[in-house]
């Protein structure tokens, strides 16, 4: 197992149900960490919950003056980050066709062109220490194309391609870059309809505590990627063999699906 404490680490979506739950757990383990959202409200109330400890840094990722207000504080700290773990992200649960220009571009921004940038801002940075981790959050709906979903699955499926990719061009270097995927969890990113949707399917769903402990198992091996559930891990490795199985199954739910779109 790998050790934490000496370690200081970038948390994107800090103030989220994930990111709080992940915070919450490495404070605990003596992790210095920098705080990273876009709402600055939340973002400081977890910083005071939490003794003042960590840096905090408000910012939309998004937009290139937000990164660069991240990666300049990162820089000028006495030890500079070696960890990088991007969770902040958002979901639309909804039929293409009810997407407007601006939901469409939001969603891709938040879940995959900010991340990737960021990961580029901060590549020289985690370059230059010992070893350097990026730990990209994605989603079983990146392994896995669901109906409702099919922008949420695009972003979520590019930044899987993206993290293994990437990993593979810094083989020869000091860093190395990481995919956690969850299933379904009980945030407010999902709404009613979702919460719904998952019961009337017998889909589980996990609270963000869970997928933190399980994200901060992951941080201590030595794993590159790792999906979170049964059966859904399973469905992973059918998706990707065998598609056609997975299409009947979905066949089979639309019905059920559609009721809550």
């Amino acid at each position: 197992m790998l050790s934490l404490t000496d370690k200081t680490m970038v948390i994107t979506g800090a103030a989220g149900g994930i990111g709080k739950a992940v915070v919450e757990l490495l404070d605990n383990a003596d992790v210095q960490m920098v705080l990273t959202d876009i709402d600055a409200d939340s973002l400081e109330s977890l910083n005071q919950q939490l003794g003042q400890r960590h840096y905090t840094v408000a910012a939309d990722l998004v937009s290139a003056e937000g990164r660069a207000s991240l990666l300049e504080v990162c820089r000028e700290l006495m030890q500079p980050p070696q960890v990088l773990i991007n969770i902040a992200g958002i979901n639309q649960f909804a039929s293409l066709a009810d997407y407007s220009d601006d939901q469409l571009d939001k969603l891709i921004s938040v879940n995959l062109t900010s991340q990737i940038a960021l990961c580029r801002d901060f590549l020289s940075l985690l370059q230059e220490q010992s070893n350097g981790w990026i730990v990209n959050v994605g989603s079983i709906l990146g392994s896995i194309g669901m109906p409702g979903y099919s922008v949420y699955c695009a972003t979520k499926f590019g930044l899987r391609g993206f993290s293994e990719a990437l990993n593979r061009e810094l083989m020869d270097s000091n860093v190395v870059v990481r995919y956690f995927a969850p299933r379904a969890t009980r945030t407010e990113l999902n709404d009613t309809r979702v919460n719904d949707m998952n019961k009337a399917l017998g889909n589980a769903m996990d609270a963000p505590g869970k997928v933190a402990l399980e994200l901060v198992h992951f941080l201590k091996n030595s794993q590159k990627r790792a999906y979170l559930g049964w059966p859904e891990k399973l469905f992973v490795r059918i998706n990707s063999l065998c598609p056609n199985l997975v299409d009947r199954s979905f066949g089979k739910q639309l019905a059920v699906i559609k009721r809550y779109l």
